[in-house]
Parts: C-alpha cells; sequence; structure tokens
C-alpha cells in the first residue's frame, strides 16, 4: 500500500494537530474572522466582497449592495466640522455666556462669596454642562440656516458666525467648551475678556447683533452704534421651530427711529396720527436693528434665487402696536424705501402683543419698551429689550454687581 501524505509523517489536506489540553483546534482562516467581527472590522466573504461588522453570514446579506456598507461606514467616520466664515463676510452674532446657557447658580457664588470661589465652583464642575439659556434656541436656529445654506453654496462665507462674548476669565473658558461641545454647537470664536468690559471687541469682530442679559452692557454697544439687546428667559417654555429661524420686530425705535415716537409722548395719538398722514412718503430714519433686518433679508435672497421662497429657512415678522389704516403705511413704505421687507406684518392697534406672538413661536423678538417684553415673557416668547429712544424716560440706574463671569 503506498503511503499518502499522512503515511509520510505529514498532515492530510483535513487533518490538524491536536491543540494543548484536548481543545478544539480552529483555523488561521476562521480565527481571523472571528477576531475582525470583535474588533467590528469589515469581512471579506467567500464572494470577495466586504460587509458591515455582522451581517456576515446573515439572511439576505449575500445580496446586499455597497453603497448601504458605504452608507454604514459614513456614519462612523468622525464629522468634519466646517471652516468658520472670514468675519468680515459673516454676519456675526455675539452672545454672552449667560445668554447662551444658565448660570444662575454661578452668578449667586459671584454675589455671595466672590470671584476666587466663583473661579473655583467652576473649576470643580467644568465636566458639567450648563444647561441652556435664553438665546440657545436662538443659536441653534442660526446653525440650521447655516446648514442650508452650506448644501446651497458651498464656498460661499456669507453665513452666521456666532461669537462666545463673555468677560469671564479664562480660566472658565473649559467649561464653556466642554458644554459648547456637548450641545454640538459650532461657535470656534471666543472673547474671554478677564473681568474687562467686552464692548471693545464687539466692533473688532464686526458684530451685527450683540445679545447680553446685562443691560449695562447692552446699552453701551448701542451707543457705540451696534444693534444689541437684553435678552429674556420666558416664564414658561413654548417649543420653536428647529428648521426655520423665526426673528419678530418692533417697529418704531427699534427697526424705525423714535420720531414718532417722540410725538406720541410730546402732543399725543391724534397729533401723531395726523403727523404720520402728513409725512407717508416721508422715510422714517432707521432704527438700531435696521442693519440686522438688512442681514437676514440677503441671506433670504439667497434661497429666493433658489426658487426656494416658500422653503425658506427665515421668516420676519413686523409686530407694531401702530393701526394699520391710520399709520402702518408709513411703516411699510419705509421698508419698501430701504430695499426690505419683513414676511408678514402684524398692527395691533394697542392691543397685547403677548397672544399673538405666542401664535408665531419666534425664536427671539425685539421691542424697546419693558411693558411689551413683560408680556411677551408671560405669554413664553423668548424676548429682548431695545434700550432706544425716547421710551427710556429714565437714565439706566447702576446696575446691581454683575459677576465677572458674566456676559
Amino acid at each position: 500500500m503506498g503511503l499518502g501524505a499522512a503515511g509520510r509523517g505529514g498532515l492530510g489536506p483535513e487533518e490538524v494537530k491536536p491543540r494543548p489540553g484536548g481543545m478544539k483546534p480552529r483555523s488561521f482562516m476562521g480565527c481571523r474572522i472571528k477576531a475582525l467581527r470583535r474588533r467590528e472590522l469589515p469581512v471579506r466573504t467567500e464572494r470577495g466582497a466586504m460587509e458591515p461588522p455582522g451581517t456576515a453570514g446573515a439572511p439576505g446579506a449575500a445580496g446586499r449592495p455597497w453603497d448601504e456598507a458605504k452608507a454604514f461606514y459614513d456614519k462612523l467616520a468622525p464629522k468634519k466640522k466646517p471652516k468658520s466664515p472670514k468675519p468680515e463676510n459673516a454676519i456675526t452674532i455675539a452672545v454672552s455666556s449667560r445668554a447662551l446657557f444658565r448660570m444662575e447658580e454661578e452668578q449667586k457664588i459671584y454675589n455671595e462669596q466672590g470671584v476666587e470661589a466663583y473661579v473655583k465652583y467652576q473649576l470643580d464642575h467644568e465636566n458639567e454642562p450648563f444647561l441652556p439659556g435664553a438665546a440657545f434656541p436662538f443659536v441653534k436656529a442660526l446653525e440650521a440656516v447655516n446648514m442650508k445654506l452650506r448644501e446651497l453654496y458651498p464656498d460661499s462665507e456669507e453665513l452666521f458666525d456666532i461669537v462666545l462674548m463673555t468677560n469671564n476669565h479664562a480660566q472658565v473658558g473649559v467649561r464653556l467648551i466642554n458644554s459648547i461641545n456637548h450641545y454640538d454647537l459650532f461657535i470656534e470664536r471666543f472673547c474671554m475678556t478677564g473681568g474687562n468690559s467686552p464692548i471693545g471687541y464687539l466692533k473688532a469682530y464686526h458684530t451685527n447683533l450683540y445679545l447680553s442679559s446685562d443691560a449695562e452692557k447692552v446699552s453701551g454697544a448701542i451707543e457705540e452704534g451696534i444693534a444689541a439687546a437684553t435678552i429674556f428667559s420666558p416664564s414658561k417654555d413654548l417649543e420653536v421651530s428647529e428648521k426655520q429661524l423665526r426673528v419678530a420686530f418692533d417697529g418704531d425705535a427699534v427697526l424705525f427711529s423714535d420720531e414718532s415716537e417722540q410725538i406720541v409722548k410730546a402732543h399725543g395719538l391724534d397729533m401723531f396720527f395726523e403727523h404720520e398722514k402728513a409725512h407717508e412718503n416721508n422715510p422714517l430714519a432707521q432704527g438700531p436693528l435696521k442693519g440686522f433686518l438688512e442681514a437676514l433679508g440677503k441671506l433670504q435672497k439667497k434661497f429666493y434665487s433658489k426658487g426656494l421662497r416658500m422653503e425658506c429657512p427665515i421668516r420676519t415678522y413686523l409686530v407694531t402696536a401702530r393701526s394699520a389704516a391710520s399709520s402702518g403705511a408709513r411703516a411699510l413704505k419705509t421698508l419698501r424705501s430701504w430695499g426690505l421687507e419683513t414676511d408678514e406684518a402684524l398692527f395691533l392697534a394697542g392691543a397685547p402683543k403677548g397672544p399673538l406672538l405666542k401664535k408665531i413661536r419666534p425664536h427671539i423678538f425685539f421691542d424697546d419698551q419693558m411693558f411689551h417684553v413683560e408680556g411677551a415673557k408671560e405669554m413664553g416668547t423668548v424676548a429682548a429689550h431695545v434700550p432706544y429712544g425716547v421710551a427710556q424716560k429714565h437714565k439706566r440706574p447702576l446696575q446691581e454687581k454683575q459677576p465677572q463671569n458674566s456676559k
């Protein structure tokens, strides 16, 4: 009988040496495939195709299209953050730390125990993200618009650029960064002034709008000719759109100058109506937020030019106490003379604004009178006070000591 491979002392094609301890031997290929699966790596099947981990041998896996496998790995790949636009090309929104996040507890520590205790508290809690503040939904909506703009205009830098503008100390920056990353916000520009007022930096950042919870700093920005408002948290939560940025403006002393309000204060409503009728075709002078509306309109036109007027992710509202018949025409003609428009114009003839704002659900509403700001807050709207014009009867009082962490 002739000797085969086994008879010559070799191993037959189906034979392998026993492993120590009587363990069942495994082939190299079998070990490799199992190891790959444990590591969640792709497995090459008998047909040579690469399949996502855990799918090899599954029913119907042999016919799985390659594009599904590619989509699987695209989700696993780290997402590359978009590049920040140059400040001179962007619409820059400067937001204070206490406008973006809730920091009531931290402010209390500063007021009662001082800056050293405050900084220590922040360091001890730097891995705990802050809760979202009044400006948080507004910032998220800005980023949603940016995402749409990048899809339509990949190379354009006409985008919103959000700057965290705060007089916090740099040591507190780690907790702010951790909070921003926790909520997946795209905020790359920080200005932490270590206790000094950030107002001087606003122009350097080409700021189009500054939002803060510190009325003193907001007034200082307005005096420097920068659009600014003091933002307030609503008394109750109201769900707002995640796909469309909605911004509501008062007219007089916000978009327009306070010319007409001065007449009301000095001479009453009857004289105001006569004045508006006589000057219907004379545009009002611009107010502090006219430039921000103009910036929003510029971005809206980028969507309109793509045939997306009805799907535009930006919507603007004029919400004014003016009467339509007796004084509304001048407001609309003023906007027209500027080459601007709002998507909706609501003339309330002195009626409360809160209920209508509850229906609109804007991410932010700007008004120069605290009476209307308070009414909006009570109905769940994030409202912002613009300290401009004759409605600010008295000089702003000295503020309660503000924490160096704030804004």
